[in-house]
């Protein structure tokens, strides 16, 4: 019974977030002239995930009134702690990031181009608000409410399994061909991101830095175009379509990171 109580209310929010949203990107399409026909280009997918990131809050608080839960039984709450936390999961994945692009340079499968840097001028800012929401959002969704929610009816592992699972098909969403390699890669980064909150003592804290620290990292590193891979090795070591996690090396990073957390949750 609360197997399947947990099913109902997981299901009820994904339909009414989905449902909710729907309208918002139609209008949103025909705003922006998108015709069935052509794929979406990244500054029309832009408009449509911030409205979709930006409803979840408002939908995930209309099932806590429901349910008679609130955002901190999900990992949200708001003191210095968790700002903290936040900081910390920051600054590991900028490290982690820094680490996998350093041992590539070193190995030769991939050099910086200097003269992109003065791009990063203006494009870090914008794209670190971006990553802070997604990385937010995704972590309250994901690591917060589903997880918590499958916790009612599974085991830890089991509960850690499908909603990474889930998290990693989600992604098919917004690109199909560049995401598919990734998916084992994605499945890992959600495991790696419960192991964050659990570490953090059911708070998200940590796994909304890690999460927005790599999506920043790795966003800036593609717009400003600073690294270019040279071909030494397969792509499936540097990661096909240039995407790491659909790489060996970028495996390794997230396994490597889920060390560290695993460290930090036993001292």
């Amino acid at each position: 019974m609360k197997d399947a109580s947990a099913i109902v209310v997981v299901m009820a929010f994904f339909v009414s977030w989905l449902g909710c949203w729907l309208p918002i990107a139609a209008v949103t399409l025909k705003l922006l002239n998108w015709q069935p026909i052509k794929p979406l280009q990244p500054e029309q997918k832009l408009p449509l995930m911030v409205s979709l990131y930006l409803l979840a809050p408002l939908v995930l608080w209309g099932v806590i009134w429901l349910t008679n839960s609130s955002f901190a039984n999900y990992g949200f709450v708001s003191n210095f702690a968790f700002l903290s936390s936040l900081g910390f999961g920051f600054g590991l994945g900028i490290v982690s990031i820094a680490i996998l692009f350093t041992c590539q340079l070193w190995l030769g499968w991939c050099y910086f181009k200097d003269f992109n840097i003065k791009q990063l001028v203006s494009i870090s800012l914008p794209i670190l608000l971006i990553a802070l929401l997604v990385g937010g959002i995704e972590e309250l969704v994901f690591r917060g409410f589903l997880l918590t929610e499958l916790e009612r009816g599974y085991p830890v592992c089991t509960a850690a399994i499908i909603s990474s699972l889930i998290f990693a098909v989600l992604h098919l969403v917004w690109e199909q061909r560049e995401t598919l390699p990734q998916l084992p890669g994605l499945w890992l980064l959600g495991m790696m991101l419960v192991l964050a909150r659990i570490s953090n003592r059911g708070n998200l804290g940590i796994a909304w830095g890690l999460h927005s620290a790599l999506v920043w990292a790795i966003a800036t590193i593609d717009t400003a175009q600073l690294v270019t891979y040279t071909g030494k090795v397969s792509e499936w070591w540097t990661g096909k379509n240039q995407k790491p996690l659909a790489g060996v090396t970028g495996i390794i990073c997230v396994l490597g990171t889920s060390l560290i957390l695993w460290l930090f949750s036993v001292l």
